[in-house]
């Protein structure tokens, strides 16, 4: 799909209305932050990320995901990527599954040979989910940049600010609406799900011991193939979250919940649960019919997404190595 001029000047219009109305943003970003002070900022996490997902298309899901994961806790400062037993990174929605550091780290070396101490990790962060998305047949959007480190993790943040895929879907959406989301963006960043997998542990709550009597708005035929592959195992077998098109960013997440295929009870909770019902399953049909309004507003939401709480001017710092502050 081709985006014209006016589509994204029309995208940055509607970004700065956002950024004016998104809790914790100060609008000092930009989309040409780093033309003058590192124009190669671009290529570079380019040729990493098209490299990444050349070994391993999944990599785009996951850093789609790490973004996200950075921003809903102490806004997007990168301090996902800190190491240290109290890290977030080791916080439980994270552990052993959040990915994509070592493309950071690679990222962020040949920057600091380029441009040493110019390019902040939570920018190359955001860059990089817009690559992966972009290169999985997703949508154009113009990141802003000027972003800053931040200097410390948290960890219960991470534990109890991140929706999880067991909570009801009113309770998702307080947690979007906490870091100033609305209700359209959880349904629009629930679409991120048209690509990448999930581990059995995050979906067994809907399987049990024969099919039968399996969750209800789960396809038969598709609780008894999840059934086969999680039964007997540890937890950590992974399928893929739209059974259509795995690796491809499209709108088919959505016509799956339509049919009653999507994977977690949070995806499937927007078009089937009384909360859906009530809240989510309109912009779940609406996104299933309109591939391009999905597109407009998945890359809408990411930028609003994008400007929860940065640091900016002076605060914060720009990390030599991503994985430990100055």
């Amino acid at each position: 799909m081709e985006y014209s001029y006016s589509y994204r000047f029309m995208l940055v219009c509607s970004v700065l209305v956002l950024c004016l109305n998104t809790r914790g943003a100060r609008c000092q970003l930009s989309d040409d932050f780093y033309d003058y002070i590192c124009p190669d900022v671009y290529t570079v996490v380019q040729q990493h990320v098209y490299a990444a997902m050349r070994t391993e298309m999944r990599m785009g899901a996951s850093l789609l995901r790490l973004h996200f994961h950075d921003c809903f806790v102490n806004g997007c400062d990168g301090s996902i990527l800190l190491d240290g037993d109290d890290g977030e990174k080791f916080a439980l929605p994270n552990k052993t599954s959040v990915r994509g550091f070592e493309v950071i780290d690679a990222i962020k070396e040949d920057l600091e040979n380029i441009c040493p101490e110019v390019v902040s990790c939570a920018d190359i962060v955001a860059l990089a989910a817009g690559y992966g998305v972009l290169f999985s047949g997703g949508p154009y959007y113009d990141v802003l940049l000027g972003r800053r480190d931040g200097l410390v993790a948290n960890q219960s943040g991470a534990d109890n600010g991140l929706p999880s895929p067991f909570e009801p879907i009113k309770s998702i959406i307080q947690k979007f609406n906490d870091v100033g989301l609305d209700t359209t963006d959880v349904v629009v960043l629930s679409g991120g799900h048209t690509i990448g997998r999930a581990r059995c542990t995050l979906f067994s709550n809907r399987l049990s011991t024969t099919s039968s009597s399996a969750d209800p708005t789960l396809d038969a035929t598709m609780a008894a193939n999840l059934q086969s592959l999680c039964a007997g195992g540890d937890g950590n077998e992974t399928t893929v979250l739209d059974i259509t098109s795995a690796y491809v960013f499209d709108n088919r997440y959505y016509q799956n919940l339509l049919n009653q295929k999507g994977l977690l009870s949070s995806d499937q909770g927007l078009f089937s649960s009384d909360d859906g019902i009530a809240n989510t399953k309109e912009l779940v049909e609406t996104y299933s019919a309109d591939a391009h309004k999905f597109f407009w507003d998945f890359g809408r939401s990411m930028v609003k997404m994008g400007n929860i709480s940065p640091l900016t001017g002076d605060d914060g710092q720009i990390r030599k190595n991503c994985r430990v502050v100055n």
